[in-house]
């Protein structure tokens, strides 16, 4: 039977209740536990798909094609365990599956409410998003006290009443701030956090309180005294220099002991030798690189999480320490590409709306014509063939139907029908509605052989995951060929998958998103390939300012 662990937040949001829920998870799978995770969202959106990046950041895409929540890329990076449709529940996904079955008669005509109805289906979402894991975290997305997560809370209170103490555990994460004028640390936000998570009938077992410092023990023991929690379960979460500490740093204070004596589990002691490997192989770099991230959410790290933790991976796969240079599309698109001068690698990702776009081609371009490294990622690649359509097939006015309809030369196209995952067919037009009719989730690609792409994957078949609702108009194919551009990964159904430059030093693009499959322990490919080609540049292996 599996047993429950509940994360919620006090206080403010953002502590990091994502990466508190997938280090626990790296724990415990290191003690020999089978783990499943979910993450409950408060807001009325069926999924975040249609949400914009400075809103809710990444939008995180699972193997089944699921539009998820971004901690469910936490989670996959942290625990060997594959998210999907059952592994995130919004309010909206929540009601929307009421709603469907008070339409059907499913309820024999009762007078549907919160409670049971709402509460009941979150209590069969989360039962069914477990699995048979032996334990599954169910993280609470929003802050104790907002009125949009208390059926959320409410349904994870049934939970332990009817499973019992011995099978549910209750971790809250709170923020114990530092008030500089007067050098105190204050713990009333978490006795109020606590005391507000109480009145609705959850007494917490383990709080994780976020500071910025680690918490003396007299702070420890004042909070213990107020919630009513062990003072050995007053978790210290201070601020790390590396995201891959914090398992080894919650596991030295023995959360995850806590967490398998009350649930009964008698297991040997956590395995954290990959963990300190990783962290060590960060932090020792043989070499450096400067990366170019040109995109248009730079300002918010959020929006490219798992872009840029892939790119990290490379660098800890390859010894080498990635300094990451955030550049705004638009700054490029209106003054000049000097910013570029000095960079080693060059990385366009994903992104919708033509806000920077000219830029991005031009980032192209200067990594095209200077020889320096260039991964493209989804528009990344559109934007590739842009620029060569324009300046190798002297197609002017080129353009993706995404950005100008009326373009003389649409090399990229809205795709109309492809085939997913299972097989079948899916159509889209012009006129369909946007959440989740996008070429979603993992699919078989096949790469010409000898290619760029196949050397870096050492594979002739690869399986990645896909988020796009454009793709390159395969009547342009022949003539971008002839100009000098290879397209080396195809989709089963003949879709444009990668491209690159065979005179380049490392130019590659995909259409389809590696970043959500690289883990710091197992890195990627792509990305270490990228990095080590960026450091041939840093290094002067690379001959600059020469045509491509």
């Amino acid at each position: 039977m599996t047993s429950y662990v509940f994360i919620t937040g006090g206080v403010v949001s953002s502590l990091g209740k994502g990466i508190t829920s997938a280090c626990l998870g790296a724990i415990l799978e290191a003690r020999g536990l089978s783990i499943s995770m979910i993450k409950l969202d408060p807001y009325l959106n069926v999924d975040p798909g249609t949400m914009s990046p400075f809103q809710h950041g990444e939008v995180f895409v699972t193997d089944d094609g699921t539009e998820a929540d971004l901690d469910l890329g936490h989670y996959e990076r942290f625990v060997r365990t594959t998210t999907g449709r059952n592994s995130n529940f919004t309010t909206g996904r929540i009601y929307e599956s009421v709603i469907r079955k008070e339409r059907r008669g499913d309820y024999l005509g009762a007078t549907v409410q919160v409670i049971p109805h709402i509460t009941d289906e979150i209590r069969e979402s989360v039962q069914r998003g477990a699995g048979d894991a032996d334990i599954c975290l169910v993280e609470i997305g929003g802050t104790v006290g907002d009125i949009e997560s208390l059926p959320f809370l409410e349904a994870i209170r049934q939970m332990g009443v009817t499973l019992g103490h011995d099978r549910v555990v209750y971790v809250h994460l709170t923020l114990v701030p530092y008030i500089a004028t007067s050098a105190e640390i204050k713990t009333k936000p978490t006795q109020h956090s606590v005391k507000e998570l109480r009145s609705i009938g959850i007494q917490p077992d383990i709080l994780v309180c976020r500071s910025e410092l680690p918490l003396p023990a007299e702070q420890r023991k004042k909070i213990a005294l107020f919630t009513n929690v062990q003072e050995a379960a007053v978790i210290s979460a201070y601020d790390a220099d590396d995201l891959y500490k914090i398992p080894t740093m919650l596991h030295d204070q023995g959360l995850d002991d806590i967490v398998v004596k009350q649930l009964g589990f008698e297991l040997p002691p956590a395995d954290l030798h990959e963990w300190q490997a990783l962290v060590h192989a960060k932090q020792n770099p043989s070499g450096e690189v400067n990366i170019a991230m040109v995109g248009k959410y730079v300002d918010l790290r959020d929006s490219y999480i798992s872009l840029v933790e892939a790119l990290l991976h490379g660098g800890i796969h390859t010894r080498t320490r990635v300094n990451i240079h955030y550049m705004e599309a638009q700054d490029i698109e209106h003054s000049d590409t000097a910013c570029l001068d000095n960079i080693d690698g060059i990385v366009v990702p994903g992104g919708f709306g033509d806000r920077g776009i000219e830029g991005k081609i031009e980032a192209v371009r200067y990594a095209r014509k200077r020889r320096v490294p260039y991964l493209g990622i989804c528009l990344g690649m559109q934007v590739a063939v842009i620029e060569a359509a324009r300046h190798l097939a002297h197609l002017d006015g080129a353009m993706s139907t995404e950005f100008n309809k009326s373009t003389p030369h649409p090399v990229v196209g809205l795709i109309t029908e492809w085939q997913d995952l299972s097989g079948d067919r899916e159509q889209r037009n012009e006129e369909s509605e946007l959440g989740g009719t996008m070429r979603l989730g993992a699919q078989e690609i096949f790469l010409e052989k000898g290619s760029l792409a196949a050397t870096t994957y050492g594979s002739e078949s690869i399986r990645e995951r896909h988020r796009h609702r454009y793709e390159v108009n395969n009547n342009y194919r022949a003539q971008l060929e002839k100009a000098g551009l290879r397209f080396s990964g195809l989709s089963v159904d003949n879709l444009v998958e990668v491209v690159e430059l065979p005179r380049h030093p490392w130019f590659l693009a995909t259409q389809f998103h590696p970043e959500f499959t690289s883990n710091p322990r197992d890195g990627h490919p792509l990305f270490s390939g990228f990095i080590t080609a960026a450091r041939r540049h840093h290094d002067g292996e690379i001959p600059k300012a020469a045509e491509a």
